[in-house]
């Protein structure tokens, strides 16, 4: 077998097995986000990512939470503002 098609597969069965996992580590948070080793890292310690340190030395994050925080601040489309405006004035009709 062709070791790039090897490499590959490997790699799909890594990113395979991260999704069914709830905590994550560091490098595992690094993979699933794509934000890089010395951000994550700026991150953790400024707190502005939710973490958790239960030996004080290992890093750990449950998916959930960093789903959440990854999808905060979002912004509606065009389409979602009309049809927010559209229900706005038919509720408020005099």
């Amino acid at each position: 077998m062709d070791t790039i098609l090897i490499f590959e597969r490997l790699d799909r069965l890594e990113r395979l097995l991260t999704a069914n996992k709830e905590v994550l580590t560091f490098e595992e948070t690094c993979d699933y986000t794509g934000i890089s080793r010395s951000y994550l890292y700026k991150l953790t310690a400024s707190g502005n990512i939710p973490h958790s340190k239960p030996n004080g030395k290992m890093i750990f994050f449950e998916k959930r939470k960093l789903n959440d925080w990854l999808l905060q601040n979002s912004r509606k489309s065009h389409a979602e503002i009309s049809d927010d405006a559209l229900e706005y004035t038919f509720k408020n009709r005099r």
